[in-house]
């Protein structure tokens, strides 16, 4: 099982948070910007893409009991975010791709098919 350091490694992921939670095992991978629907829908140890960067955000990571939350296009992490993700142990990235190009990878890095 991959885990959330040798992911943002091999997709050359930008860290926008401290060194926290990269042990974390990655299961899988979830794409979304409607709060409420990732909350409801994310699977346990996914990798979040949004481009959410606020607070919420780390909430509904926090929540869902996401791996990580990667800003897909440069999308900005806030600075309360940034201190909520923190203070919770959820690291956060950043990558230039697009939401699919980054789910791509992920899924071809995981071995996995489409559901």
């Amino acid at each position: 099982m991959m885990t959330v350091s040798e992911l943002s490694k091999t997709l050359s992921l930008v860290s926008k948070t401290d060194d926290i939670g990269e042990d974390k095992p990655v299961t899988g991978c979830y794409i979304g910007d409607l709060l409420s629907w990732v909350m409801g829908r994310a699977p346990d140890g996914c990798v979040w893409i949004t481009v959410m960067g606020n607070i919420n955000a780390v909430a509904v990571a926090q929540l869902a009991d996401i791996s990580c939350i990667i800003l897909c296009e440069n999308a900005h992490l806030d600075d309360n975010a940034k201190s909520k993700a923190e203070l919770h142990g959820i690291p956060v990235y950043s990558s230039e791709l697009t939401a699919y190009g980054l789910a791509v990878k992920i899924s071809s890095l995981l071995g996995e098919s489409a559901r």
